[in-house]
């Protein structure tokens, strides 16, 4: 069975990004609150519609919901943009660079749960690269903004995804 590594060493960081330290995921993930970055990829078709990834059933945090298309930790010593390509490449099978996409900058802010504290730096896409979900997810679609705003709130997606949604996109049509 699969499983996350809880000795993959994270950044600690500030609320600006800066390395502060490091420690491994199970302290991160661990009620320790230690801030780590993170990057989040929301996947548009030329539809508009949202490609999301369901999490598979082994992961530490929220398994079995669905979320952000692309949502990975940063690396000890590893760049905001080399992580969003590598976790791209990683969970969707899709090479940002040969998608000839330019991914958008749309906010970093800190995300809190009762477990953690992440540094989320989120970004769209809008591509005709189509998604291969690998075995880091347990499968993915796209949903259209109605089949989204209709499933918020019913234990569906994870509390991150629903919150960044609002906060990134709006309840309005």
């Amino acid at each position: 069975m699969n499983s996350d590594n809880s000795q993959e060493i994270f950044p600690v960081v500030d609320e600006d990004g800066r390395v502060t330290g490091r420690a491994t995921r199970g302290e991160c993930h661990g009620g320790s609150m230690l801030l780590h970055p993170v990057v989040h990829l929301h996947v548009f078709d030329r539809e508009g519609r949202l490609y999301l990834q369901r999490r598979p059933l082994w992961k530490d945090i929220q398994p079995g919901k669905w979320d952000t298309a692309v949502g990975g930790h940063i690396d000890y010593g590893e760049s905001v943009a080399s992580a969003l390509a590598r976790e791209t490449r990683e969970e969707l099978g899709i090479d940002i660079a040969a998608a000839g996409d330019e991914p958008v900058e749309l906010k970093r802010y800190v995300f809190e749960s009762d477990r953690e504290r992440e540094l989320v730096n989120a970004f769209s896409l809008v591509t005709d690269a189509v998604p291969h979900p690998t075995g880091e997810l347990d499968g993915g679609r796209f949903w259209t903004r109605t089949e989204i705003l209709e499933a918020m709130g019913r234990e569906v997606f994870t509390p991150n995804f629903e919150r960044e949604y609002m906060m990134l996109f709006g309840s309005a049509d």
